[in-house]
């Protein structure tokens, strides 16, 4: 068996949102680095031509930035849209954007607070989904990744619509899975926390100390350690898996 070649992407276009930073940055690099051609979106077109630069730069490969806000529907359909213009195929879709507002008690969230949490976390992947996934079931298949939280398992006061959404993406990836099957696989990511740029705002100290008891492992996962779990579901590695919620929190929540 070639292992190198059960993890390729060659050959492949891989979509990714919320693409430009965070976790989503380490699977636009990772899956240029295993030979994808890569379509990286959000909200900031500025952010996006930088990754892509350096993509091509740091690869070869062809890197395509979009702008794009996951919570509105038309700007979901003109991103599918682009993908398909430029590229004609998508192999490759990670459902990757996503928002966690905090807010000091759950009576003070507001109709359009908790509308845009759910617009971005849940409607945007549904939307994106039902395209890209229409399209790889007509064509020659693919893989599609959706990102989840372990805070959709294990939510807390500080998070219930997130959560909810989360949760929501999670039965959605056993929808989806069985909607476009047997060409289309549909898997979730189901990160626990990560020390992305978000975590800046966190308290070290405070999470740390809470991380020692809390987590097996005992500290936040690093960016890059969410590609072996994405290289697995993006390639022909994960070709008997579908409807699967791979779990990524250094044992949180166990």
């Amino acid at each position: 068996m070639d292992i190198a070649k059960l993890f390729s992407l060659e050959g492949k276009v891989a979509l990714v949102t919320g693409g430009s930073r965070g976790l989503g940055r380490e699977m636009v690099l990772a899956f240029a680095h295993a030979g994808a051609d890569v379509i990286i979106a959000s909200r900031k077109l500025e952010a996006c031509e930088r990754l892509a630069e350096a993509v091509t730069r740091e690869t070869g490969r062809r890197a395509l930035p979009v702008a794009c806000h996951v919570g509105e529907w038309e700007q979901v359909e003109h991103l599918a849209r682009v993908a398909y213009d430029e590229f004609g195929r998508v192999d490759v879709l990670v459902n990757n954007a996503g928002m966690s507002p905090i807010y000091d008690h759950v009576a003070n969230v507001t109709e359009a607070l908790y509308d845009k949490v759910l617009d971005v976390n849940l409607k945007g992947p549904f939307r994106l989904t039902a395209l890209v996934g229409t399209r790889m079931a007509e064509g020659s298949g693919g893989s599609i990744i959706m990102v989840s939280s372990t805070a959709s398992l294990h939510p807390t006061a500080d998070v219930i619509p997130y959560a909810a959404a989360k949760a929501g993406l999670n039965a959605m990836t056993v929808g989806f899975a069985r909607a476009f099957a047997p060409k289309v696989r549909v898997n979730c990511i189901v990160p626990g926390p990560f020390l992305t740029d978000i975590s800046k705002a966190w308290d070290m100290e405070a999470f740390k100390e809470r991380a020692r008891t809390s987590i097996p492992l005992q500290r936040g996962g690093e960016p890059h350690e969410i590609v072996g779990a994405a290289l697995y579901l993006a390639s022909d590695a994960s070709s008997y898996t579908s409807g699967s919620l791979l779990v990524v929190s250094g044992g949180s929540g166990i």
